[in-house]
């Protein structure tokens, strides 16, 4: 039996001009720049400049009135009211849908791959044309550090199943045998103790070469958590030695691949969003606008749609088409100058809020100075939700007197000292790291004498969390920190 029935139920859904308001305050100065040079490309109905209508006023669009209305009464249609979400032209879908996920420091380099260099070589071995194809499939799966992270068997089941070839275990082994013996040295290996292991035997024999190889071959696990004494009684070597040994190993390079581009120009140009100057302890702020030009709305494409609209007795399907066309581009136009006034605005607001709140490292440009503050802060104090300020402190720089740095380094936690005041957990890792950089490193700090360490300064640490701020730091236990 069927049954009819009214339902009422609100469901929020962004529009359009919200989602591109979205990707574009996510966006850094350099990105920004090519954004803009990407919309002027591609909408006819976007141009770079002055206004050359501002000087008459302010218009909606050719012939309409504040309401909307064009002169002949008829109603002016927005972009959303003729076309759905499904109907959004393919360059907004481009936008819509451009990746979330945005990374701060990817190196860059326009040299050859490793890949392409071990094929190179790999095509100059008196090779048959199974073996190079096999050769091929091997180097396409060494990754950019120089591994070959699949296994021989996995290789096999590969090529029987994607490339047809039945080979064996051994003959992939004998193939790859000839790639460890490419350049750079270690390219190839499985593991790190193989990828040293290949760089010293291909390497000119000095006096403690083949103990170096012995160390590595016997010794490994040993080596690796640091425990010479343990290596010097196996074997019965002295501490002069073991240091000729260590100096030989710690000279190889545990990640051949990025040889290829250590001459190469891999640095990150950053062009910060925003300039802090300090005049007498008076903090400007600068938005830096380099690479956004001033934006209007075509002139033409106006008085083009004012001509579609005042000709509507004359209006064939070809012109419906063209007022369709010229309307939908001159609403992105529009939405898209609307977005950038709008980021602009988001920006501003919100990089206030953090020199207010970190007023004293601005200042001063002491790390240890700076407060705690989380993204709830900063959303308080500048009146956005907490989301849009993780969008605007994600992969922004400001420049101060003291340095470029990234708006997430002003972002830290809060724990408290021995009077009970909240102090900002980067102070904790600075002094932290202070006592670790002036370390004896033949004995270096425990987590648990650094737990003692800070109480004395008056920061009642535990140890656990000394262990966690250590691991943030990327700084290794006090067993991987010791030197002879």
């Amino acid at each position: 039996m069927f049954r009819q029935k009214l339902q009422q139920k609100l469901q929020q859904r962004l529009a359009p001009q919200q989602i591109q308001y979205v990707r574009l305050l996510e966006l850094p100065a350099i990105e920004m720049e090519d954004r803009v040079k990407q919309e002027l490309e591609e909408n006819p109905a976007l141009e770079e400049g002055a206004d050359p209508t501002a000087e008459h006023g302010e218009m909606n669009g050719a012939g309409e009135d504040e309401n909307g209305y064009t002169d002949d009464g008829e109603m002016d249609l927005s972009l959303g009211d003729y076309m759905t979400e499904d109907d959004i032209p393919h360059y907004k879908l481009a936008e819509m849908h451009d990746r979330e996920d945005r990374h701060e420091d990817i190196p860059f380099s326009s040299g050859i791959s490793l890949q392409e260099y071990l094929l190179e070589q790999l095509m100059l071995r008196n090779l048959s044309e199974r073996e190079k194809k096999i050769g091929e499939y091997i180097i396409g799966n060494i990754d950019d550090n120089g591994y070959l992270r699949r296994n021989l068997i996995a290789i096999t089941d590969d090529l029987i199943f994607k490339a047809g070839e039945d080979v064996s275990e051994s003959d992939i082994q004998s193939v790859l045998t000839v790639i460890q013996d490419l350049d750079p040295p270690g390219a190839g290996a499985r593991n790190l103790q193989e990828c040293l292991l290949l760089q010293l035997e291909k390497r000119q024999q000095m006096p403690y070469t083949q103990l170096a190889i012995t160390v590595l071959k016997e010794h490994f696990d040993a080596f690796v958590k640091k425990h010479y004494d343990k290596i010097q009684r196996n074997m019965d070597i002295d501490e002069h030695e073991l240091k000729q040994i260590l100096q030989e190993i710690t000279t190889l390079n545990p990640k051949p691949g990025n040889s290829l581009t250590d001459n190469a120009d891999t640095s990150i140009h950053i062009m910060p969003d925003f300039i802090v100057e300090n005049n007498n302890d008076d903090l400007t702020l600068i938005m830096n606008q380099r690479g956004i030009p001033d934006l209007h709305i075509s002139y033409e494409y106006m008085n083009m749609l004012d001509d579609y609209t005042k000709n509507k007795a004359n209006r064939t399907t070809e012109m419906r088409e063209a007022l369709q066309f010229v309307k939908q581009k001159l609403d992105a136009a529009r939405w898209f100058i609307d977005s950038i006034k709008q980021r602009q605005e988001t920006l501003q607001r919100t990089m206030q809020a953090i020199i207010m709140l970190q007023r004293e490292f601005f200042l001063t440009g002491d790390e240890t100075r700076l407060h705690p503050m989380i993204l709830k802060d900063v959303a308080q104090h500048s009146g956005y939700d907490i989301s849009t300020i993780s969008r605007v402190s994600n992969s922004k720089y400001v420049q101060t007197s003291f340095g470029i740095y990234p708006l997430k380094f002003f972002f830290s936690e809060s724990t408290q000292n021995e009077s009970g005041e909240e102090i900002s957990t980067r102070e904790v890792k600075q002094i932290m790291k202070e006592y670790i950089d002036a370390e004896n490193k033949h004995i270096p700090l425990t987590d648990d004498i650094l737990s003692a360490m800070l109480k004395e300064r008056g920061y009642v640490i535990a140890r656990r969390t000394v262990a966690k701020y250590r691991e943030q730091m990327d700084i290794p236990v006090a067993r991987l920190r010791k030197e002879l």
